[in-house]
């Protein structure tokens, strides 16, 4: 039974786990409904030392039964898999846990962001395949967010895009971005909030970049808010090349970004009247440019304040379907993309990297099939040279 395994365990739970690990616990049978909010702050707050909160939980929870327990042992499973086996717990979770495939598709994504705890931030430091990440750096940490919603031709009004903004800002404030939030821009005014973006004074200190753009798209690029779709080509179209985001963010124009993550998050899709229409969100490969010839007195130089660096690096990108093909919102939650990266990121980001949310984002698209419609996310340009954790909570 599992609330007698937590009994067996008790003493060595007390002694092992950690303050953050109490805290996601009880978040955890929080929206289980296993614990109050009453209880919650009575665990936290009345108990003054580590070890008196851990046996206060552990004996709430083995106080409320069979099923409590079982959930406790799940979550702590899933939060802290080294102290799970080291309770030696295997027997007990087994016996009470549905059939893996029954958890699979049965699979909860949290409502809000669960924190990365003191210890896995600790042993990622010592680790030279990731992109350094400080607390300092967290705190200068700046978004750029970019949502177009209403339209000059009311028809191409994105119903639900409010939301998006909404849950895009939610999301980055909880991950420790500054969010600059701009919305209905046309082509030119994104063009020149990027570049502003790019000139931010944060953008000196911080660790990484995300920017997220949504909007209508077509191949290579988003549109702005005076677009239309009629079959009158304008003269000058009113859209934003996708390309030039990786022009002002890169290191001939935006140093400070230098061997930094830039994220990159385009949502773009067209619902208009006419139903589904076809579109691509990819950039368009830069064209290569000569490589300059270094001559005899070139590769003698020793100045350190001279030197070459790549043109594009350290960038990822994440557009919303494949090249040619469209994209999907709910008039009532917002585009699909961003409600599974909400999802996932809320679920997984304090132990995965930028490129394991990605997968997994585009994962959850394999069982995207309403009747005949498909979508898959693409990752794009992607010139990360380590792995980038965003640490939530550090």
């Amino acid at each position: 039974m599992a609330d007698e395994e937590l009994s067996r365990v008790r003493t060595e739970f007390v002694e092992s786990v950690s303050t953050d690990l109490i805290r996601q616990l009880l978040d955890d049978l929080l929206k289980d409904k296993v614990v109050n909010d009453g209880q919650r702050e009575s665990i936290l707050e009345e108990n003054p030392t580590r070890g008196e909160k851990a046996r206060s939980l552990i004996d709430t929870v083995r106080r409320k039964g069979e099923e409590a327990s079982r959930k406790f042992i799940a979550h702590l499973h899933r939060r802290d898999p080294e102290l799970y086996s080291k309770l030696g717990l295997d027997l007990g979770f087994d016996q009470a846990a549905p059939p893996a495939a029954e958890r699979r598709t049965k699979e909860e994504w949290s409502t809000t962001l669960i924190t990365t705890t003191k210890e896995f931030w600790e042993k990622k430091q010592k680790d030279r395949n990731i992109y350094p990440v400080t607390k300092n750096n967290i705190r200068s940490r700046v978004a750029l967010l970019i949502t177009n919603i209403k339209f000059t031709h009311e028809r191409l009004n994105r119903k639900g895009a409010e939301k998006d903004e909404e849950n895009m800002e939610k999301l980055l404030k909880a991950l420790g971005y500054d969010v600059i939030k701009h919305t209905n821009l046309t082509g030119k005014e994104i063009n020149d909030a990027v570049m502003k973006f790019s000139e931010h004074e944060k953008v000196k200190a911080t660790d990484s970049v995300l920017v997220v753009i949504m909007s209508h798209g077509k191949l290579g690029a988003v549109l702005g808010v005076n677009s239309n779709d009629s079959d009158e080509t304008p003269s000058t179209p009113d859209e934003f090349p996708i390309n030039d985001i990786y022009k002002h963010l890169g290191p001939e124009k935006c140093p400070a970004l230098l061997n930094k993550p830039k994220i990159i998050i385009i949502q773009a899709c067209r619902g208009a009247e006419r139903g589904s229409v076809l579109l691509c969100d990819g950039a368009k490969p830069s064209v290569p440019q000569p490589r300059p010839s270094a001559s005899a007195t070139e590769e003698n130089i020793e100045d350190d304040a001279l030197k070459f660096v790549h043109k594009e690096k350290d960038f990822i990108s994440l557009l919303s379907c494949t090249p040619d093909t469209v994209s999907y919102r709910q008039p009532e939650h917002g585009s699909i993309l961003i409600q599974y990266i909400v999802d996932v990121f809320n679920t997984s980001s304090h132990e995965d990297d930028i490129e394991e949310l990605f997968r997994k984002v585009m994962q959850r698209f394999e069982d995207f099939s309403p009747g005949c419609k498909r979508q898959m996310p693409t990752k794009e340009r992607c010139t990360l040279t380590k792995r980038f954790y965003f640490f939530p909570g550090v």
